[in-house]
C-alpha cells in the first residue's frame, strides 16, 4: 500500500536564502525522478506561484481561501510543471484572519489531509518570518529543510528557528524535525563561505546536505519564463545541484523514517572569533 506523502517545509526567517528557488527546483527534480509532487505557496509575496507562470493578481482562489474559508485545497491546485497550490497577495491577511480562530495552528494540517494519499511529496514554501503561516507549516510537516546562505548572519538565524521548532514540537507537533540543512549561495573560492559550511558541519553533522548550491544568473532568469531551473536550463550546473539534492532527499528519506532521533541536534549560538573566522559558542 502506498504511503501518505512526506510533507516537507522549506523555512528560514531570513529572506534571500533561496527558499523559493529551492522549493521549486527540488520539487521539479523529484518529479523528474518519477515522484508525485505538490508544492504549496505559503508566502504572500507569491514568488513560487509566479515562478510557474501563474497570474497571482487575477487569482480567483488561493491558499488564503483554503486556510481562512476552509475551501478544499483540491479546488485551487493547478497543474504546471508540477502540481501547485498557489497564493496571491491576499494571503498577507491570513495571519490576522486566523488569529481569532480555534485551532488556528492546524488549519494547513487539516487542509492537506485529503490529498496526502495522492502525492509522494508535498513541499511548502514559507515567508521570511516565524509567524502563524510558518507555524502552520511546521505543524503540518514531518521535516524541515533549512536553506542557509553561507554567511555569518544567516547562521545566527538558525538559533531562533530551532527554538521555534522546539516550541512546536513541545505543544503542537512532536514529529517535526530538521530533515536537512542546505547551504546556498555557496562560493568555495572564499574563506568565509568555507568557514560557514564548516560551522554548519561542526554543529549539525550529517544533517547538512552534501549538496552545495552556488550562484548563477540562471536562477533569476528561470522565473521570468515561468519555469523551474530544470525546465529552463536542464543541462546547466544549477539543475545538476538540485538533481543531486533530490537524490540525497530520496536516499535520506528511508533512513530518516526509521531514525528520527538522528536529526535532534539543538543549535547553539554562533559568534564571530576575533578576526574573520566563525565558531560556535560553547
Amino acid at each position: 500500500m502506498a504511503r501518505d506523502a512526506r510533507v516537507l517545509v522549506m523555512a528560514n526567517q531570513k529572506g534571500g536564502v533561496a527558499k523559493t528557488t529551492s522549493t521549486l527546483s527540488l520539487a521539479a527534480a523529484l518529479h523528474e525522478k518519477g515522484q508525485r509532487v505538490l508544492v504549496v505557496d505559503l508566502d504572500p509575496q507569491s514568488n513560487l506561484s509566479m515562478s510557474q507562470g501563474i497570474d497571482v493578481e487575477n487569482l480567483q482562489d488561493g491558499m488564503y481561501d483554503v486556510l481562512v474559508k476552509a475551501l478544499p485545497i483540491t479546488d485551487i491546485i493547478q497543474v504546471r510543471e508540477i502540481d501547485i497550490a498557489p497564493a496571491g497577495i491576499e494571503l498577507a491577511g491570513a495571519e490576522l484572519a486566523l488569529s481569532s480562530m480555534i485551532g488556528r495552528e492546524r488549519a494547513l494540517q487539516r487542509a492537506l489531509q485529503p490529498v496526502r494519499g495522492q502525492y509522494d511529496y508535498i513541499i511548502m514554501d514559507t515567508p521570511p518570518s516565524l509567524g502563524l503561516l510558518t507555524i502552520n507549516a511546521f505543524v503540518a510537516a514531518q521535516g524541515v529543510i533549512v536553506p542557509v546562505q553561507c554567511e555569518y548572519l544567516s547562521l545566527r538565524g538558525l538559533a531562533q528557528l530551532t527554538h521555534t521548532m522546539e516550541q512546536v514540537r513541545e505543544h503542537l507537533n512532536p514529529d517535526v524535525h530538521i530533515f536537512g540543512i542546505l547551504p546556498t549561495m555557496y562560493d568555495g573560492r572564499t574563506m568565509h563561505c568555507r568557514e560557514a559550511v564548516d560551522v554548519l558541519m561542526d554543529n549539525f553533522g550529517d544533517t547538512v546536505f552534501r549538496t552545495r548550491v552556488g550562484k548563477t544568473v540562471r536562477f533569476a532568469e528561470a522565473p521570468v519564463q515561468g519555469k523551474s531551473i530544470l525546465a529552463y536550463d536542464g543541462r546547466g550546473q544549477a539543475a545538476r545541484w538540485y538533481r543531486q539534492l533530490a537524490r540525497e532527499v530520496l536516499e535520506r528519506d528511508g533512513a530518516w523514517t526509521d531514525d528520527l532521533e538522528r536529526v535532534r541536534r539543538p543549535v547553539r549560538d554562533v559568534r564571530p572569533q576575533s578576526g574573520p573566522g566563525l565558531r560556535l559558542a560553547s
